[in-house]
């Protein structure tokens, strides 16, 4: 059976890299301070959904993310993998969003462009790892929801089948479709860049990249439609602005730094069996063990 798969992914801050302008005046996070990467476990469902694409010949893999036009990046880089297009949702009226308002967009968009059979995310970002967008997308949306997901096992007769990661152990589930799935960082990494693709796709861009008529390369958009990427403003998916960006997020960001755990005091041991039996014998004195 061919599948209609999208999949939700981020650009976000590498929060590896946090310093004291991380931060704006007004409690959002600074991202043009801030180097910007494919958020890591969106990467890890970008791989289920093209697993699902090549079990299930016909499907189609499409992104949907949500930022400034340099967030283009991720759907460039998911087409590079074996997407088969992307929609970029940018207004100036998204910025700020929190998982509230970020959820409304996302699924106000996917009922625009249609409802998939399976929409798929990573189970949380890291500039945030709250791990809400995902969920919230499946209420809005009014559709069940498998989180924690490891690894799709069979999609058929109208039912997907998922192995969860849950405490103490594995999950199998199954769900009927359509169905919203959150995806582990421990599920399997994503593939690497595909070089034909690159090489087809690295031009592609949204309208608001695009170069002007008459500068290098602006005669191919026209030659070219699948270099055009998808572009959507609130006009677009008939958003409420009430809901949309910081009138929509009742949620505020306080600060953000980056904490590095020092040791307050270390011990270099050797081998020996007396510095070994000295240690556990300290270990069960100030009871870490025992």
């Amino acid at each position: 059976m061919s599948l209609k798969i999208i999949v939700l992914a981020k650009q976000v801050p590498d929060t590896r890299n946090v310093g004291p302008d991380a931060m704006t005046p007004e409690g959002t996070v600074n991202r043009s301070a801030l180097p910007a990467i494919f958020n890591p476990e969106d990467l890890n469902a970008l791989e289920q959904a093209l697993r699902l694409k090549d079990q299930n010949p016909g499907s189609t893999v499409t992104v949907v993310t949500m930022g400034p036009p340099r967030a283009a990046d991720v759907i460039r880089e998911s087409l590079y993998r074996g997407a088969d297009n992307g929609y970029l949702l940018t207004d100036r009226a998204f910025a700020g969003a929190d998982t509230l308002a970020t959820s409304y967009a996302l699924a106000t968009t996917i009922k625009k462009i249609g409802v998939p059979d399976v929409i798929l995310g990573g189970r949380q970002a890291i500039d945030g790892d709250t791990a809400q967008v995902g969920p919230q997308v499946a209420q809005k949306l009014d559709l069940p929801q498998v989180t924690y997901v490891e690894e799709i096992l069979k999609c058929a007769e109208g039912k997907i089948t998922v192995k969860r990661h849950i405490d103490g152990g594995v999950e199998t589930v199954e769900a009927p479709l359509p169905v919203v799935l959150t995806v582990n960082g421990s599920a399997a990494p994503c593939r690497p860049r595909n070089a034909k693709l690159v090489m087809k796709y690295k031009r592609a861009m949204v309208p608001l990249e695009k170069p002007a008529e008459g500068l290098p390369y602006a005669e191919e958009y026209g030659k070219k439609p699948y270099l055009t990427l998808g572009q959507l403003n609130t006009a677009d998916v008939e958003a409420d602005l009430q809901q949309c960006g910081l009138s929509g997020s009742p949620t505020k960001v306080k600060a953000v730094q980056n904490i590095v755990f020092k040791a307050k005091e270390n011990k270099v041991l050797t081998s020996s069996d007396a510095d070994v039996e000295g240690l556990i014998q300290e270990l069960l004195a100030n009871h870490t063990i025992g």
